[in-house]
């Protein structure tokens, strides 16, 4: 096998070995051919992409490109995925035959591979009826929301959603629920990444996919979920008949995905007009072609169509959807004309704000508050801890991810608390607690009766946001991120926070803002507790440090656990009464300028900055 001078002879054996055992196993004729051609051309460099090294499972589950190889989502992986899985669940719940797991899957596609989420799907269905396990396998494509809704509402011990949510279309992802309906986190992860590696032979049915096909073992839940989902999210209609009467025009995008008839669903449950579908993006197409990125987080350039649309038939309110529709993005028109995009923080104020602003009319005794919770990422606003301040609820904080939100609310719920909310800044919001996640569903239709009963008040959802802030205080931030595919650069950048200016320290300045606390959740250092240990879980295989300063600001620098990017989360967090925002949000300019300045060096060269 011929390749570049720098490939040992033995990185090269150790290359050939692999794809050797890859063709006997890999039964898919596409990843198979593309894998002989590669091997009959000497293509070692392609080879160590697609074999130098498996892709990790991890508490995200799996998220890759499509293609041939361990190191990519196709068949055989999804085979051995699952198979690893399997047995993890038969070692660890003693009923699983008998209560079963659900699949759901979206519509991405990838032709050259053969890869498709319904494949995928359909694949690891029939892995678990392979060994007598009964599977709940979506018939159709579904949001992600609906897989933990089902583990939850049918009492299952599991649940698989395919999908990669907002990644570009060459990705797909493999996301994993446990019995309690949240996302797994440790030790299940590292428990499942074994199993995986003990069972990577295919099983002698793995590729028969037409065993299940009229299988007493196999179960279709999407008409009964669909109906009880509904059904369930109409308990959290407070102003139907405010709804019915509603002037209001929304629009809906899915960018392509699967949310559009279930934004409609959602909406006819609370009794809303339908909203007006953009057009070109309402069905699915895993081409994503009418945008870069299909994720709405990403601000004005996804929405360029809805706008177009809203313009035109003089709707004042954008809801957007990403493809697997677990995140939700909201725009509305100003009197000016322009059109504000609400950021993830901006719109967790104000659903919180909403949801508890509910709660309260329906739950008016004394003392009841005490017993209600709300939760947000490390990395979002803390805007829900000022209106817990004042309010009488309960705030927590925890790590990033709703794997850790959606666990912490089981254990809340688990012990009789009221969990109303959670949320984090990368626009995912869990409005209803039956969903142990973030769902985009849900949170599209309560955004849209807030919108309309604060128009009956004759507010905007931009003048309601001012009002809590004047309120509560003002939160204002600034999230951006810098791509980079180095994890020596990655590594560097962080090591230098730690040691830095060539000491053996955090910095005690960034420019000329004052550091007062550090908290480093990669090394388990934090600088406010008494004994300098951080309080929250920690992992060494990602980056994560947060700075708190002297004027209120709070920062936070992490790597991606699915996307090559280093992000930073910049908020500066104003005492109710100060209502100087121009001079907040220069001073929080300043502050974001300055951690790009002296806290992403020496290595930002190295970086490629966030493009809108």
């Amino acid at each position: 096998m011929a390749g570049k001078e720098h490939t040992s002879a033995a990185a090269v054996t150790a290359l050939g070995r692999a794809a050797d055992t890859w063709l006997t196993w890999d039964k898919n004729p596409k990843t198979s051919a593309a894998v002989k051609q590669l091997v009959s051309d000497g293509k070692t460099e392609e080879l160590e992409k697609c074999f130098g090294s498996r892709m990790e499972f991890g508490t995200a589950g799996l998220r890759a490109a499509m293609g041939a190889g361990v190191s990519r989502m196709n068949d055989l992986t999804i085979i051995q995925t699952t198979q690893g899985f399997c047995r993890y669940l038969e070692k660890s719940i003693s009923d699983l035959k008998d209560r079963g797991v659900v699949i759901g899957y979206d519509a991405r596609a990838d032709p050259a591979s053969g890869g498709s989420s319904k494949r995928f799907a359909r694949l690891a269905a029939t892995t678990f009826v392979s060994q007598g396990i009964r599977v709940f396998l979506y018939s159709s494509i579904t949001p992600t929301p609906f897989v933990p809704y089902a583990v939850t509402h049918l009492k299952l011990c599991a649940g698989i959603m395919v999908t990669a949510s907002h990644n570009p279309k060459e990705d797909n992802g493999y996301k994993v629920y446990w019995e309690n309906g949240a996302q797994i986190i440790s030790p299940h992860d590292k428990g499942i990444a074994q199993a995986i590696e003990g069972n990577l032979e295919p099983w002698p049915q793995a590729w028969d996919d037409s065993l299940i096909d009229g299988s007493s073992l196999l179960k279709d839940p999407y008409k009964s979920i669909n109906k009880e989902y509904f059904s369930d999210i109409q308990k959290h209609c407070f102003h139907r008949d405010i709804n019915k009467k509603s002037k209001l025009k929304f629009v809906h995008t899915s960018v392509h995905g699967v949310g559009h008839e279930f934004v409609q669903f959602a909406f006819q449950a609370f009794s809303f007009p339908p909203p007006l579908a953009v057009p070109e993006q309402k069905d699915p197409d895993p081409e994503f072609p009418t945008v870069k990125y299909p994720n709405p987080e990403e601000g004005k350039g996804v929405l360029k169509l809805s706008f177009a649309l809203a313009n035109k038939e003089e709707a004042t309110i954008l809801l957007a959807n990403d493809p697997d529709a677990d995140r939700l993005a909201v725009a509305e028109k100003q009197e000016s004309g322009e059109w504000k995009v609400f950021s993830g923080n901006e719109l967790g104020a104000l659903l919180g704000w909403w949801i508890f602003t509910c709660w309260k009319e329906q739950n008016p005794e004394p003392g009841a508050v005490k017993n209600v919770y709300m939760l947000a990422s490390t990395v979002s606003s803390k805007i829900l801890r000022a209106i817990a301040v004042q309010e009488g609820f309960h705030f927590e904080e925890t790590l990033t991810g709703f794997k850790w939100m959606g666990n912490r609310a089981k254990e809340h719920i688990d012990q009789g608390k009221t969990v109303l909310f959670a949320f984090e800044e990368a626009i995912g919001y869990m409005c209803c607690p039956f969903v142990l996640d973030k769902d985009g569903v849900s949170a599209a239709v309560i955004a849209a009766e807030m919108a309309s009963y604060l128009a009956t008040k004759s507010l905007t959802l931009s003048q309601q946001l001012a009002v809590i802030f004047n309120k509560y205080g003002y939160h204002i931030s600034r999230n951006s991120y810098f791509l980079c595919y180095d994890q020596t650069t990655i590594r560097n950048l962080f090591d230098n926070l730690r040691n830095y200016d060539g000491g053996t320290d955090y910095p005690k300045m960034c420019g000329k803002f004052k550091v007062t606390g550090v908290r480093d959740l990669t090394t388990g250092y934090d600088s406010n507790q008494p004994d300098k240990k951080a309080i929250l879980p920690t992992s060494k295989s990602s980056q994560m440090i947060t700075f708190t300063f002297a004027n209120g600001g709070v920062a936070t620098m992490r790597t991606s656990g699915t996307e090559p990017k280093i992000k930073y989360y910049a908020e500066l967090c104003a005492a109710p009464g100060n209502s100087d925002y121009d001079q907040l949000k220069k001073e929080l300019e300043d502050l974001a300028d300055a951690i790009e300045e002296h806290f992403f060096q020496p290595e930002k060269n190295k970086l490629q900055r966030k493009v809108d």
